[in-house]
């Protein structure tokens, strides 16, 4: 006598295959995009590089998933500062250091080159109603990774 399939474990089983289609389909995929040497199809140059250099770029790729896009902040799972109107940016040592360095929620981002960091920290300073306009110096993040080394 021939068995009969639960039609749940068929319809279980259908899924499956058709979800190991989809996986071997962008698998199969991954390795010329992972080969690709256009820059600017990709946000990262390198696996840990960014390519963006400018600091709205940085920001929209790095920093808006929590702080959110207009620099609002947000709360939830964690607690994301607003960077909007923030006095605590007047003085660039300190965004200079979330940054490289991380604290509480926040991560290092210290596989952003010292120009980059100089470039989203300048941006932030200078946007969402801060008007903190003087230039945050490559030699000023350098400082500060180091610091955060030691």
């Amino acid at each position: 006598m021939k068995a009969m399939m639960n039609p749940t474990r068929k319809r279980t089983l259908s899924g499956l295959l058709g979800t190991a289609a989809v996986l071997a389909a962008v698998t199969a995929v991954l390795p010329a995009a992972a080969q690709s040497t256009d820059v600017q199809s990709s946000a990262f140059a390198a696996p840990d590089r960014f390519a963006y250099s400018d600091g709205g770029e940085l920001y929209r790729a790095i920093c808006q998933g929590c702080h959110m896009p207009t620099g609002e902040g947000a709360s939830g799972a964690g607690a994301y500062p607003a960077l909007a109107a923030n006095p605590n940016l007047e003085v660039a040592a300190y965004p200079v250091s979330m940054v490289v360095g991380g604290r509480k929620a926040m991560p290092s981002f210290s596989f952003l080159s010292d120009a980059q960091i100089s470039a989203v920290v300048g941006y932030v300073r200078t946007h969402f109603g801060n008007q903190f306009p003087d230039p945050v110096p490559v030699e000023e993040v350098a400082a500060a990774r180091q610091a955060a080394h030691n």
